[in-house]
C-alpha cells in the first residue's frame, strides 16, 4: 500500500517488490527519478507518480529509457541522487549512453534497475541483461526476493558513491511480481537543495585520448568493487553435509530452498547477490573441496562459463551441473518442478513426489477450457481502426505488407483470425522499427507497405524512422494510433498527453505539429470511432503513392472512463433491442469486442418485407460497454447517420424510455 511506502516510522509492511524498491529509494533520499514505463517494472514509476507530490522530488516521464537514464547520470553529476528502472529491452535503447557512463562515471548515489524477463511474460526477446554490466565495467546486484531488493538498492547508493559509478540492480519478472513482509527504516530525508555541477570539479568527456585514460582507470574501479564484493553480505554460504554443493542467484534460489526442502537434503549453498564483478576468491573457496556443483540461473550460462573457467585452477576434477551438462535449459523460466527433477537425478534420491504427473494434468484440464485470445477493450479506439481498415483491405489482402509495433496494437498479431485480411502476424521486431522495416520493404518488394505505430511509441522511437520516410519520399502508409497515453503498461503519460506526475499540467505536443514540421504534406486526422470516415481514408491512401500519414485519434478507453468518472460524467451505453434483432451476429463476429456477447433468450422476429429472424440474438453488457457507438455503425441493419425504432443497436437513453428500472 502506499501508505506503507510512504511511512516514515521504522515498521514492516508487506509490499510487493516494486513498492520495496521505491521504499528503498526514498530511504536512501533520492532526489530526481526518471523513467520509461515497460513491465515488469512499471510500477516503480506508478509509485513515484503517486507519492510524488508527498515528498521533495522531482520526476519525469521521459520519452524512453536513454532519455531517462540521461536525466539521472545528469542529475547525480549536478549533485543529487538519482535512479531509474527499465525493462531489458529499455536497457537496450539506452546502451548507448549506458557504456559511455562506464567511462565517466557520476558524482552522486546513481542507480538503475533494469529486469529481464524470462519466458517473454511481456517483451518481444528472452535476453539476458547481465552481459551489459560486464561490457560496460559497472557493478551489478541481483536480489532473489523484495527484502534483498530494498536492501540492495539502499546499499547500491552507498556503492555508487563510494566507486563514483551507476551501479545495476537487476531483477527478473518473478521478482518484481513477489510481494512480502518487507522491514522498513525511519524515512530520514533532507531538504531538496540545489546542488553545483562545477563543485566537485570533475569531468565527464569520453573521446580519444580522454577515453584511453578512462579504460585504464575504470579496470582500476573494477579491481576495487571486486575486492568490495569479496567480503559483501549479499554473498552468503549455507553450510551444508555434503560433498555436492550448489551455486544460484536470483530468484532460483527460493526454487533450491524449496526442493531442497522437499527432498529433505542438505547441500551447501553458495547464493551470490554481487553477479559482477563476481567474488572469484569467495567462489574459489565454496568450490575447492567439493566433488561437484550445481549451477542454478535462468537464461544463459553466465555464471557458469566464469565457474568453469575457476575451476581449472581451484579444482580441476569437480563435476559441474548445469546448462553444459544439459541439465537445465537457456530458454524460459525455471521453476519448482524443473529444480526438483535435477536435483532428484544429481543426488539420485528415490520420491513419489510426481511433479510432471501433477503438470500433465493440469494440461490436460487446460485442454478442456475455452480459447480465451487477449482482446482489446471495451471502447478501444485500436479496435474500430482495425476494423475500418480490415474492411478497407477486403480484395486487397495479397497486396500489402503490415508491419507492426510495441503497444496495445500488438495484441493485433493474437487477433489475427478476426483480423485477417491485415496479415497481422506479419513483422513485429521493436519499438519504432515499424517505420525503417516498412522503408526498406516499400523498396524492396511491390506490396505496398502499412507501417503501424503507437502515440507513445512515435515519441520514443519513431521520430528518426519518420524523418527518413519524408526524406527519402517513401511508399508507405503510416497509421499513428493516438490514444494520449502509454496505455499498456497503465496509463502512463506521454508528450502528448498533456500533464505530467500529480497532474501538473506539460505542454502538450501534437503529433500533427511533428509531422509537418518534419516537413510531410499528406497528414490526414480521423476520427477512430468514425469508422465509415476511416475507411474511405484508408481506402484513399492504398491508392496513392508517397507517404500517406494518418493519425487515428481517440482516447484509451480505460483512461477516458477514468477521467469521467473523476469528472462525474456518466458513461452512455448502448443496447442491442431484442425485438428487432435478426440475430445475424455481425456485431459480435466481426468486432468481438467483450461487452456484446450472446443472449440466452431464444426468440423471433418478423421484419417489414415478412421474413421471419429466429435464434439468439446479440446482447450488449451495459457494465461494460464504453459507448464507442462503432457495433451501432458496423451492424447492417442499423443507420448512425438517421436513428430510428429500427435500428437493432440505439443509444442506452432509448431503453430508458421504455425501462424505469435502469
Amino acid at each position: 500500500m502506499i501508505s506503507d511506502v510512504i511511512s516514515k516510522d521504522k515498521t514492516r509492511a508487506f509490499l510487493f517488490c516494486n513498492e520495496a524498491i521505491v521504499r528503498a529509494a526514498l530511504e536512501a533520499d533520492v532526489k530526481i527519478v526518471a523513467f520509461y514505463p515497460g513491465s515488469p517494472v512499471s510500477e516503480i514509476l506508478d509509485t513515484f507518480y503517486q507519492i510524488s507530490e508527498n515528498f521533495d522530488i522531482k520526476m519525469e516521464i521521459a520519452t524512453n529509457e536513454k532519455v531517462a537514464l540521461e536525466i539521472v547520470a545528469g542529475a547525480s553529476m549536478g549533485g543529487q541522487r538519482s535512479l531509474t528502472a527499465m525493462k531489458s529491452v529499455g536497457l537496450n535503447v539506452a546502451s548507448d549512453t549506458f557504456f559511455s557512463l562506464g567511462y565517466t562515471g557520476i558524482n552522486k548515489g546513481c542507480v538503475l534497475v533494469f529486469a529481464d524477463d524470462p519466458f517473454c511474460h511481456s517483451s518481444q526477446s528472452e535476453e539476458d541483461g547481465r552481459f551489459f554490466a560486464e561490457n560496460a565495467y559497472i557493478p551489478m546486484l541481483e536480489p532473489s526476493d523484495p527484502v534483498e531488493a530494498k536492501q540492495m538498492v539502499k546499499e547500491a547508493f552507498e556503492i555508487s558513491e563510494k566507486f563514483q559509478t551507476i551501479v545495476l540492480v537487476r531483477t527478473t519478472t518473478r521478482i518484481n511480481h513477489q510481494s512480502t513482509i518487507v522491514p522498513l527504516e525511519p524515512l530520514n530525508r533532507t531538504e531538496f537543495k540545489p546542488g553545483s555541477f562545477r563543485e566537485f570539479n570533475k569531468k565527464y568527456s569520453t573521446v580519444g585520448a580522454k577515453a584511453r585514460e578512462l579504460k585504464l582507470k575504470i579496470l582500476e574501479r573494477r579491481d576495487k568493487v571486486k575486492a568490495e564484493f569479496e567480503k559483501s553480505h549479499f554473498n552468503f554460504i549455507h553450510e551444508g553435509n555434503l560433498d555436492f554443493g550448489v551455486i544460484v542467484s536470483g530468484v532460483s534460489y527460493n526454487y533450491v530452498l524449496e526442493v531442497c526442502n522437499k527432498l529433505d537434503i542438505d547441500p551447501p549453498i553458495l547464493k551470490l547477490g554481487t553477479t559482477y564483478p563476481l567474488p572469484n576468491k569467495f567462489i574459489s573457496n565454496f568450490i575447492k573441496d567439493l566433488k561437484g556443483v550445481i549451477i542454478v540461473e535462468e537464461l544463459s550460462p553466465y555464471l557458469e562459463l566464469r565457474i568453469k573457467a575457476l575451476t581449472k585452477k581451484v579444482n580441476p576434477s569437480i563435476q559441474i551441473v548445469g546448462k553444459g551438462s544439459g541439465h537445465f535449459s537457456e530458454a524460459f523460466e525455471y521453476n519448482i518442478p524443473i529444480v526438483f527433477n535435477v536435483f532428484k537425478d544429481v543426488f539420485d534420491i528415490k520420491t513419489n513426489k510426481d511433479y510432471e504427473g501433477v503438470l500433465e494434468k493440469a494440461n490436460e484440464l487446460k485442454k478442456i477450457l475455452p480459447v480465451r485470445i487477449p482482446v482489446f477493450c471495451p471502447g478501444c479506439p485500436h479496435r474500430a481502426t482495425f476494423w475500418s481498415l480490415n474492411r478497407a483491405l477486403v480484395g486487397k489482402s495479397d497486396k500489402i505488407a503490415l508491419i507492426n509495433d510495441i503497444g496495445c496494437y500488438s495484441m493485433l498479431l493474437l487477433n489475427k483470425d478476426i483480423y485477417s485480411k491485415m496479415h497481422s502476424d506479419d513483422l513485429l521486431l521493436a519499438m519504432g522499427a515499424t517505420l525503417g522495416a516498412g522503408s526498406g520493404i516499400s523498396l524492396a518488394a511491390k506490396e505496398k507497405t502499412i507501417s503501424v505505430i503507437g502515440d507513445s511509441t512515435f515519441f520514443h522511437a519513431g521520430l528518426p524512422g519518420m524523418v527518413n520516410i519524408c526524406n527519402n519520399d517513401e511508399n508507405v502508409i503510416v497509421i499513428i494510433l493516438d490514444n494520449s497515453v502509454t496505455a499498456m503498461t497503465g496509463q502512463q503519460p506521454n508528450p502528448g498527453t498533456g500533464y505530467g506526475p500529480a497532474g501538473v499540467p506539460k505542454i502538450k505536443i501534437k503529433i500533427e505539429n511533428v509531422l509537418k514540421g518534419i516537413g510531410f504534406k499528406n497528414v490526414v486526422i480521423n476520427n477512430s470511432f468514425d469508422a465509415k470516415e476511416s475507411i474511405l481514408a484508408f481506402k484513399k491512401a492504398l491508392e496513392e503513392r508517397g507517404p500517406s500519414i494518418i493519425i487515428s485519434r481517440g482516447p484509451c478507453a480505460l483512461w477516458n472512463d477514468r477521467n469521467k468518472r473523476k469528472k462525474g460524467e456518466k458513461i452512455q451505453p448502448y443496447f442491442v433491442d431484442q425485438n428487432v434483432c435478426r440475430k445475424c451476429h455481425t456485431c459480435m463476429r466481426d468486432f468481438y469486442c467483450p461487452a456484446i456477447n450472446m443472449d440466452s433468450t431464444f426468440k423471433e422476429f418478423t421484419d417489414e418485407k415478412g421474413k421471419l429472424w429466429k435464434g439468439y440474438s446479440s446482447h450488449i453488457s451495459p457494465e461494460l460497454c464504453d459507448g464507442c457507438g462503432v457495433c451501432s455503425i458496423l451492424c447492417p441493419y442499423t443507420n448512425p447517420d438517421a436513428r430510428s425504432e429500427k435500428d437493432v443497436i440505439k443509444h442506452f437513453e432509448k431503453l430508458r424510455e421504455v425501462r424505469h428500472d435502469l
